[in-house]
């Protein structure tokens, strides 16, 4: 089969939903408002991509590799399992993007950024999230667990719950008020 790579090509308002993607490899490529709900863009490679105003739900991504920091602005990407994505220099940023279910237990995402974004439901169990910015991002119910979080950027984050007896936390930035983060397992009352 013959790898079809696609350069510095916009695609506006395209529909990919449900169908596999047409290229097996995207370089600094740029996506807007495209739909790609359900669409199956395994094993295909994303070069210094930008995907803005698009819809992710349900998308199969495995092996997908996204490197030379594929970027994700305001974008819906519900329940994408990333934990299936190929780890070979995964490179991604996210910013004002709803993450809410989104899965990167066990995986590698060192020094990413997520900017305004909402990840309510989030996986990351034993993941190593090292050096990465959760700035302005909502947390609800995100679940880390043996989780490598070391010099993280929590303190703008909000509605987070981190136990710090089950996860690496070392020099991990928090506000003041986000600390009853920390204590939410011993049930305090913080006034």
């Amino acid at each position: 089969m013959t790898k079809q790579v696609i350069l510095n090509k916009t695609f506006t308002n395209q529909d990919f939903s449900s169908q596999k993607a047409p290229g097996s490899e995207y370089d600094n490529c740029q996506f807007v408002n495209c739909n790609f709900t359900e669409a199956n863009l395994s094993v295909v490679l994303f070069l210094e991509c930008t995907f803005t105003d698009c819809n992710f739900t349900k998308a199969m991504i495995k092996q997908t590799s996204f490197r030379d920091e594929c970027i994700f602005e305001n974008c819906k990407l519900l329940g994408a399992n990333f934990s299936s994505c190929n780890e070979f220099m995964f490179s991604v940023a996210f910013n004002d993007c709803i993450l809410d279910y989104i899965s990167f237990y066990s995986f590698e995402l060192k020094n990413t950024s997520f900017i305004k974004c909402k990840l309510k439901g989030a996986d990351f169990t034993e993941a190593t999230i090292t050096g990465s910015v959760f700035k302005d991002c909502d947390l609800s119910m995100a679940v880390f667990e043996q989780t490598n979080a070391e010099k993280v950027d929590f303190s703008t984050a909000v509605n987070f719950d981190i136990d710090p007896t089950q996860n690496k936390l070392k020099k991990a930035k928090f506000s003041k008020e986000g600390l009853i983060g920390l204590l939410k397992k011993y049930d305090l009352i913080v006034k």
